[in-house]
């Protein structure tokens, strides 16, 4: 017999994973880190719509999780580099099927709308 309800766990599990891709920029980050932009200037010019404090933010986020990590690197001009840990490249490849799954609905949704719609009024005949 299967349960009713999700136990504390799988819904402690769900909230994760809500609360790290649930935002609408996660995606965004984890998919440019995934690219090579691995530096925080270049990710705020690279995900248009981004503001300085959300990405910190979010990286922030990504890295208690441990999808992403943090290389300091000292020198005359200190500069930090994120990186994907596996599970972070592991999400990377699931946003990036997501993606392609979004975009070929999209196609579906466009051809459904050129169909002819029946006016209530024909619909009751």
């Amino acid at each position: 017999m299967k349960p009713k309800h999700f136990t504390v766990v799988e819904r402690s599990a769900y909230r994760s994973l809500e609360d790290v891709v649930g935002c609408k920029w996660s995606a965004a980050v984890v998919g440019a880190i995934n690219r090579g932009i691995t530096r925080p200037g270049k990710l705020e010019r690279y995900i248009p719509g981004i503001s300085t404090k959300v990405l910190t933010e979010r990286l922030r986020k990504l890295l208690a999780y441990g999808l992403i990590i943090r290389e300091d690197y000292p020198g005359t001009v200190l500069h930090v580099e994120y990186r994907l840990t596996p599970a972070g490249a592991r999400l990377a490849t699931i946003i990036d099927q997501l993606h392609v799954l979004q975009k070929e609905h999209t196609v579906v949704i466009k051809q459904v709308d050129k169909l002819p719609v029946l006016s209530k009024r024909k619909a009751s005949l």
